[in-house]
């Protein structure tokens, strides 16, 4: 019965059937998994019974990954010092805050002088100089380091980073997660664990380096935060700050903080394309209230549909549509059934983005979903993107940051268009398949504002 290719598709029509209900249970090769659909089951599990749901599930391509670590795939007490750990030590170093925004800012500039050798006719695909701007950025969060200049070292790495990323997408890890002993059998996993070699020694590479060059009191990264908090601990029992935490700790953040954000651009330009008097809108909005100097943060509060627009992106482009599957941490009855401590659970995002009950066009793209009968901008309790409750996302705040800077910079620039022959009507909305869905690979044309 089911979708492979797109399970969530099958199992948000399973609810849209009312045969199951919004609950049910479900058994994909060796997985066994309770499927939460719809906001308001979503919600009751995630955040008003979020203690419950917390635990992350094993599941094994997680498990091969993280090996239990980290941030995104750890577990337990584990993932409880992690998180606390990375929350605050990305606000120390300004997430949120204007040094972040400006290295956001010095970042979008560099890409508008790259689309402007483009501009005019010239056809390019945007994914890839936008994945080189998101993980700029975030090296420099971490590493306290800047790349000048793209060296050979930093493009190898995002070809590694990328190539992960699409591996992760494939029916080969689907098969994997089913039937974990057919692994050996899938060249992507194969290749998935060769590139992991490579990263890690990268990693290590750059923990010993900023281990001999560390300082307690000039502490300048994430990185150095994370070898201080090692130096500590080591004289007590909390012995969390070791480094295959820090492998995928910041693994972590380097994937997810750039795969989801450029992925949601890389959305928002085709989208533009397909609708250009939504983009044109955006572009008078963007003319009033910032003009021609550079946009800031600040600015979203006055830019209503600009606003909108981004919000509507994240919901119709559902980056992460299954969620990352939780676990139960205690035995619960949950909406009148039981369900065992350790059970697999699916809190399907997908669903809550497309609730009939919450969305007036869950299909279409339409940023009035966001705004009141006035033109104002309004918040909807049912659009969760990066997830909510214990396992939100720990990058909410910079992705936010760097969506709304981004986009409202090359709209301000640039008008979209469609390659020359290319009707908007011909623009395929279809995503991927995988696990993260981005759009079909395609081209566009960065026309310049005069």
């Amino acid at each position: 019965m089911m979708d492979l290719k797109r399970p969530h598709k099958t199992m948000i029509e399973v609810n849209c059937q009312k045969k199951y209900g919004p609950i049910f249970r479900l058994q994909m090769g060796f997985q066994e998994m309770v499927v939460l659909t719809g906001y308001e089951t979503v919600k009751e599990a995630l955040v008003n019974q979020g203690d419950a749901f917390a635990e992350r599930a094993s599941v094994p391509f997680f498990e091969d990954v993280a090996k239990g670590f980290g941030i995104i795939f750890s577990h337990g007490e584990n993932w409880k010092v992690m998180q606390r750990f990375t929350i605050s030590t990305l606000r120390d170093y300004g997430m949120g805050r204007r040094t972040i925004e400006d290295k956001i800012t010095e970042e979008c500039r560099v890409l508008i002088k790259t689309m402007e050798t483009y501009a005019g006719g010239l056809m390019f695909p945007p994914n890839k100089i936008k994945h080189k701007s998101i993980l700029l950025i975030l090296i420099s969060i971490i590493s306290g380091k800047k790349f000048c200049f793209i060296t050979s070292r930093f493009l190898r790495l995002l070809k590694l980073f990328n190539e992960n990323i699409q591996l992760s997408r494939t029916f080969d890890m689907l098969i994997y997660n089913m039937f974990p002993r057919l692994g050996a059998l899938l060249n992507s996993c194969k290749t998935r664990l060769n590139n992991r070699k490579e990263l890690n020694a990268f990693l290590q590479a750059t923990f010993k380096q900023h281990l001999s060059e560390l300082g307690e009191n000039d502490q300048r990264s994430f990185i150095d935060s994370f070898l201080v908090q090692q130096r500590q601990k080591k004289k007590t029992t909390e012995g969390y700050f070791h480094y295959e935490n820090f492998r995928s700790v910041v693994s972590n953040l380097f994937a997810a903080g750039m795969e989801t954000t450029s992925n949601t651009l890389h959305w928002a330009i085709l989208l533009m394309m397909k609708f250009p008097e939504i983009q044109r809108r955006v572009q008078e909005e963007i003319a009033k209230e910032i003009g021609v100097r550079e946009p800031r943060t600040e600015d979203r509060a006055k830019m209503s549909y600009t606003d909108a627009v981004i919000h509507e992106v994240q919901r119709f482009a559902d980056i992460v549509p299954s969620n990352l599957p939780h676990a139960t941490t205690k035995d619960i009855t949950f909406k009148g059934f039981f369900i065992p401590k350790g059970m697999q659970i699916v809190p399907l995002l997908s669903s809550e983005l497309h609730d009939e009950s919450h969305w007036e066009k869950p299909y279409e793209f339409y940023p009035e979903h966001f705004l009141d009968a006035e033109g104002k901008f309004v918040k909807r309790d049912a659009f969760m993107p990066f997830s909510a409750g214990w396992r939100v996302c720990a990058g909410e705040n910079l992705a936010k940051m760097e969506l709304f800077l981004f986009f409202t910079s090359l709209l301000q620039k640039f008008t979209f268009q469609p390659p020359l022959g290319t009707a908007k009507d011909d623009l395929n909305l279809t995503p991927t398949v995988g696990f993260i869905t981005s759009p079909i690979p395609y081209k566009t044309c960065a026309i310049p504002h005069s």
